[in-house]
């Protein structure tokens, strides 16, 4: 069993002493704060022992059986709101109403699993009724950020050979945009009505829940030909578990705790592109 530790910064005299306690008989440098320890002494007990040593020394350690590469796979899935970007847009949409705490509370909520997704979305949806559909634009250009990392993982699975897929319990207004700046091969949302340059309140269609997400990585999985087995899905909220269920790596990244536990891998403190010292791809 191989230990990959890696963070954005810090003392890398310490890293290497958090290294040193899973007893490897080799340690390969991927980075400027990232090492690959070969072959550890794994015990019960090392575990808790890392964990701590890691989360007071900000970084993130994955375990993994041998080394995989990013070769292996062909596709990459990703949640939007709070992984792809750094927000959840409809709490950002939900402000130029006055209303983004009512709203980001019960955001916060669905993503921790407390709430059935597709009954809060229409809940929150409710709440924007007669907002002018301008707002739209302005949360994109003022409030929309790529996660940290994002450009680089990108630019990396797609030299790779692989597609890539942006599946979001969000909106269509974002993730069409964000197809076009970034090069994406599929997309999907809910799309929110508007009638007179104003939202209704509703959306179009069906919910794009936990159930779609996971029948949307299945649909285009199909139509590539390849088993969602060489899918890579990325998510951070409990609507993403039935979707990284079925892929060959689920990776939880900045997550709800329901989440990460569930996650083959958890990327907390360094970016989304910190799944490529996991993969063998440090660059």
């Amino acid at each position: 069993m191989n230990l990959i530790l890696q963070g954005e910064g810090g003392d890398p005299a310490r890293l290497e002493r958090i290294a040193a306690l899973a007893a490897p008989t080799a340690i390969t440098r991927l980075g400027p704060y990232a090492v690959r320890c070969e072959k550890i002494a794994y015990s019960p007990a090392l575990r808790p022992t890392i964990e701590v040593a890691t989360q007071a020394a900000q970084l993130d350690a994955t375990y993994t059986m041998g080394q995989r590469e990013l070769g292996e796979f062909k596709l990459v899935a990703m949640d939007m709101d709070s992984t792809l970007i750094t927000i959840e847009c409809i709490d950002e949409i939900a402000d130029m109403q006055g209303l983004k705490p009512q709203v980001a509370a019960i955001t916060e909520a669905a993503m921790r699993g407390e709430l059935d997704f597709a009954a809060s979305l229409t809940q929150r949806v409710a709440l924007l009724e007669g907002l002018d559909a301008s707002a739209l634009q302005r949360v994109y250009d003022e409030r929309l950020q790529l996660s940290p990392g994002a450009e680089k993982m990108l630019a990396a699975v797609k030299a790779a050979g692989l597609k890539t897929l942006l599946v979001s319990g969000g909106f269509t207004f974002f993730t069409e945009r964000l197809k076009e700046r970034l090069g994406l091969d599929y997309t999907h949302a809910n799309e929110l009505e508007i009638i007179d340059g104003k939202l209704t309140g509703k959306v179009i269609g069906g919910i794009v829940d936990a159930e779609e997400k996971m029948r949307t990585v299945e649909r285009v999985c199909k139509e590539l030909g390849i088993a969602t087995s060489e899918a890579i899905v990325m998510g951070d909220g409990a609507n993403d578990l039935k979707m990284m269920s079925i892929a060959g790596l689920s990776v939880a990244f900045r997550a709800k705790p329901v989440v990460r536990a569930q996650a083959d891998v958890a990327l907390n403190f360094v970016g989304l592109d910190g799944i490529l010292n996991i993969l063998g791809r440090s660059d």
